[in-house]
């Protein structure tokens, strides 16, 4: 086959993912692009798109693949690719159908379920805050007398902390319970562990890791979705007990939850009550909330550039070799805008590398070769962004695009 006639068919339900479509079309693959109706006039990089194809939401997954088939009867594509996570079980489904390589259902299921994420860090050995499935009473209450309070009832299939209750006592689990109706099995209760938040973002190949950063949240991000506030994240400095820990602990997930190539996004906890690392949920997509900006201003590596060229690379029985490294310190602050332009041309530091162009977003990445210097100036802009810009919203019960 011919360079000319590689193509990946790359599905979104939101505006992300335009570098993955860029380093694609700059390797000689013709990428097209599956989104919403409602995403047509985004901003997409139009230049590079074989062609661009929308879909009214709502779809069914026997709708999709009849969508998808019918795309297929025109030309032969040679990957489907989910560009943000709540395609990643319609793609594993399409996947399947098409007879295309790529990751299943099955194993889709350990990076958006998380009830199967938890379970299968458990049985390898993970430390996992105490949880239970949301499905037969008895085994609610009995778990309820063992594990004491408070508890969060977490949607299975949600990202980032959509959906999260927080559980002060049985009398309002089973509240929420009856709100929920026939849609309690589609939620998992686990133990409220408070602690310090980190994330580690990755390349996987051939079912290991072979790059990582490992950076820690201000604030925990369900904190600043449920009760507002500024967002912070940070590079762990790399000498530390936390940046190794972290890195060993991440590298043994890949071979345990079955991912054999492409990017993920996971986050732990250091446990306040015994300082001990537990698992929080894993990924299988590029970080959002600057997270992707962030690694590649800390370390030079572009998560979605990287994750097509090892899709390509894999498709032509070719090895893949990581770009050049740097291994400087990052950070990042963000939060909702009560003006739909926020300026902030007056924050002067000459760490500032980039400042975010998003209405009714407030946004700027810091870069040093002292991390303590990012986390000073991390501080300091964070009270100053409460100050000027911070609007406050009630969270989303969905994602909004």
């Amino acid at each position: 086959m011919s360079k000319g006639e590689e193509r990946f068919l790359c599905i979104s339900s939101y505006e992300k993912g335009q570098d993955f479509l860029r380093q694609c079309a700059a390797d000689g693959v013709k990428p097209t692009l599956l989104t919403m109706e409602k995403l047509r006039d985004a901003d997409w990089p139009r230049d590079v798109l074989e062609e661009l194809v929308t879909m009214p939401a709502g779809l069914t997954l026997e709708q999709t693949i009849n969508t998808v088939a019918w795309m297929f009867r025109g030309r032969k594509f040679d990957r489907i690719i989910a560009l943000d996570e709540f395609d990643l079980e319609s793609v594993a489904a399409l996947r399947e159908h098409m007879c295309v390589p790529g990751m299943g259902r099955t194993t889709t299921s350990f990076y958006r379920d998380k009830l199967a994420m938890r379970t299968a860090a458990r049985e390898a050995g993970f430390q996992v805050p105490e949880f239970t499935r949301v499905v037969n009473y008895d085994e609610l209450r009995e778990y309820m007398e063992r594990v004491p309070g408070p508890w969060l009832l977490k949607p299975r299939a949600e990202a980032s902390a959509l959906g999260i209750k927080k559980i002060a006592n049985p009398e309002e689990l089973w509240r929420a319970l009856d709100e929920l109706g026939d849609r309690q099995s589609y939620f998992v209760l686990e133990q409220f562990v408070p602690g310090e938040i980190y994330h580690v973002d990755s390349l996987i190949e051939d079912g290991r890791v072979i790059f990582s950063a490992v950076h820690k949240y201000g604030k925990p991000p369900m904190q600043v979705m449920h009760e507002g506030g500024v967002f912070t994240t940070r590079t762990v400095e790399r000498a530390s007990q936390e940046w190794l820990g972290l890195t060993d602990f991440n590298m043994r997930l890949a071979p345990a939850f079955g991912l054999k190539r492409g990017v993920t996004h996971a986050e732990f906890i250091r446990a306040h009550a015994d300082g001990k690392l537990y698992f929080l949920e894993i990924a299988a997509r590029v970080g959002g909330a600057f997270i992707a900006d962030l690694v590649e201003t800390s370390t030079g590596v572009n998560l979605w550039r990287e994750w097509a060229r090892l899709e390509i690379a894999h498709m032509r029985r070719e090895g893949y070799t990581l770009p050049m490294t740097r291994d400087e310190y990052a950070g990042s602050v963000l939060c909702l805008a009560k003006t739909a332009e926020p300026d902030t041309e007056t924050f002067t530091a000459p760490e500032i590398v980039y400042r975010m162009k998003k209405a009714h977003h407030a946004g700027l990445i810091v870069r040093s070769s002292n991390p303590e210097r990012v986390e000073t100036l991390l501080d300091e802009y964070s009270r100053e962004f409460a100050e000027r810009f911070l609007a406050s919203m009630p969270p989303p019960d969905k994602p909004t695009a």
